[in-house]
């Protein structure tokens, strides 16, 4: 059986958009004789929908664009496709909705297979939405008997996988003895740091428990604070990786399910590299699907800020990116050579736009009232608030969208200040921790200089004060970092981490100091997620409590 991968990039809620793109693909792998093109998980309308699925009307359009793929399917007789979509499960009961795999040929619906495990952690919600499948039972096409699955459903592998499936059906293991020829899994699974190894045991170990060829069909793109990297796979019946589709790109291939023509196996990317594009395409996407095309960044003279210029022009290109100096009587003279000298390595334009006389206006403003308390963090945030103001004011006159650069060890800390450094429409390195930040800058020159020396080795500061350094207020960021994976990612209490040989009254400020700026991350701007715990739709946590930690 010829079938064809078609990893692509969905915009969710365009349906008319993901239709036309789907029916262009599937007539082009007709005409190369493919017997079954596959699509991600709710392909049709894009992942994850949200409360668009709450819509009478949404959902009408998505039964009109199924209508018109099965009268399309008359036209291209032998070659079937299979595509994600929500479908009415016909009861009263429950949410009256199934995320369903939805198999289409020659005129018909053959298959209509309802997702069994509805993912409902982190940034997941299907349960809001969805009725879970019972059962997966398989559908034959020209002789084939083909075991579909949805996203979760192959994900029941607490050995490979640190997340747990909270139902008594493993679809996969259901299809045991029901005699299937090729397994296939249609997903839309966000990309975090270091995933592909797992996936390719995953999907491995389900082809030798199966003894069938394994195609895993994964979203590419960004939507929203995800990102989707693709690497589509294809296993052998021996769990052997050997087609692997492209990373972080569309791609549409044509692969036998034939072990005679089967090609050599796949070796991982490096993770510097995986996190690279992720954080490009992640950008590029959010920025194009939200209807802009440029974009301003803050350049203080620091890596963060540096790394963030070098992703902007990496994923809209030099001529889309504007960099904006903003020096005080605090700023070094270094700090702006370095970052005009990054803006002419990087080929994008920098402007300098000095505060010193506006910060002066606010304190002459503010003296009065201020009268009787000395200078402390106020005077230091006003400064960041008056960048914030220009840099969206220059947003509001060009209509480029601001990108803010502080990074998830800043961010779990309240090292950041609202309407200040905060404003802004993306976080690019906010699921990134500083200690991150440094390897993806040596990444970022692994060829040339391009983040200048200057700034990759000057201590980290946020030059609101004299002689002002990070580390007068922080623990050293590989001690912050570290304290940080084990509270945030991996749900550690203070007496666990401080276990571990951490310094017992550092551990207990981080965690105070996390749990005190909840409601300042709350207003920040969303921000890719690259890791398997990030701020922002994944993590809810009360702003307003009182809990031990």
């Amino acid at each position: 059986m010829k079938i064809a991968m078609a990893q692509l990039n969905p915009i969710v809620g365009d349906i008319r958009g993901n239709l036309q793109r789907l029916e262009e693909v599937w007539s082009d792998c007709y005409r190369h004789e493919a017997d079954l093109v596959v699509f991600p998980d709710l392909y049709l309308v894009g992942y994850p929908p949200r409360d668009l699925l709450e819509r009478p009307a949404f959902l009408g359009r998505v039964e009109e664009a199924v209508k018109r793929l099965t009268d399309l399917s008359a036209e291209l007789p032998g070659c079937a496709v299979l595509f994600g979509a929500p479908q009415a499960t016909g009861k009263k009961s429950g949410r009256g909705l199934y995320n369903s795999a939805v198999l289409i040929a020659d005129g018909h619906i053959l298959l209509n297979q309802a997702k069994c495990l509805l993912a409902s952690y982190n940034e997941f919600d299907e349960n809001r939405y969805f009725d879970r499948g019972r059962r997966v039972k398989p559908a034959v096409y020209k002789g084939i008997r083909l075991g579909i699955t949805i996203g979760e459903d192959a994900w029941d592998e607490s050995e490979l996988w640190k997340g747990e499936v909270r139902c008594d059906y493993d679809p996969v293991e259901g299809l045991t003895g029901q005699r299937i020829d090729i397994l296939i899994n249609m997903s839309a699974s966000p990309y975090f740091l270091n995933k592909p190894e797992i996936m390719g045991r995953l999907m491995g170990k389900h082809a030798r428990n199966q003894g069938v060829p394994v195609i895993y069909l994964n979203q590419v793109g960004g939507n929203d604070e995800l990102v989707f990297e693709g690497q589509s796979i294809l296993a052998d019946t021996d769990g052997e990786i050997i087609q692997v589709l492209a990373t972080f790109a569309e791609e549409v291939r044509l692969v036998e399910i034939d072990p005679d023509s089967l090609p050599a196996s796949y070796k991982g990317q490096d993770p510097m590299a995986e996190l690279h594009d992720a954080l490009v395409l992640g950008m590029r996407d959010y920025i194009r699907k939200c209807g802009f095309s440029r974009v301003i960044i803050g350049l203080s003279g620091g890596i963060d800020s540096a790394v963030v210029a070098c992703l902007a022009v990496k994923a809209l290109g030099p001529d889309n990116v504007l960099g904006v100096c903003l020096p005080s009587q605090y700023s070094s003279q270094g700090s702006v050579d370095d970052s005009l000298q990054l803006a002419a390595n990087l080929g994008m334009e920098c402007r300098t736009i000095p505060i010193n006389s506006i910060f002066a206006t606010y304190l002459e403003s503010l003296q009065e009232h201020f009268a009787l308390h000395p200078p402390d963090i106020t005077e230091e945030n006003i400064q960041a608030r008056i960048r914030g103001n220009i840099l969206m004011a220059l947003s509001n006159k060009f209509g480029s969208m601001v990108l803010t650069t502080g990074n998830k060890s800043e961010i779990a800390v309240g090292y950041c200040t609202l309407y200040g450094d905060m404003c802004g429409g993306l976080g690019v390195l906010a699921d990134v921790p500083k200690t991150v930040v440094y390897e993806l800058t040596a990444y970022i020159n692994r060829e040339r200089e391009t983040i200048p020396a200057a700034i990759v080795e000057k201590v980290p500061s946020a030059e609101l004060r004299p002689d002002q350094k990070d580390q007068d207020t922080l623990p050293p960021y590989p001690v912050l970092d570290a304290i940080l994976d084990l509270y945030i990612e991996e749900n550690q209490s203070a007496d666990q981490i401080i276990a571990k040989g951490f310094d017992p009254e550092t551990v207990r400020w981080v965690l105070r100091t996390v749990s005190r700026n909840e409601y300042k991350r709350r207003q920040a701007a969303p921000g890719l997620k690259v890791s398997t715990r990030a701020f922002g739709a994944g993590r809810r946590i009360p702003m307003a409590a009182r809990y031990e930690i």
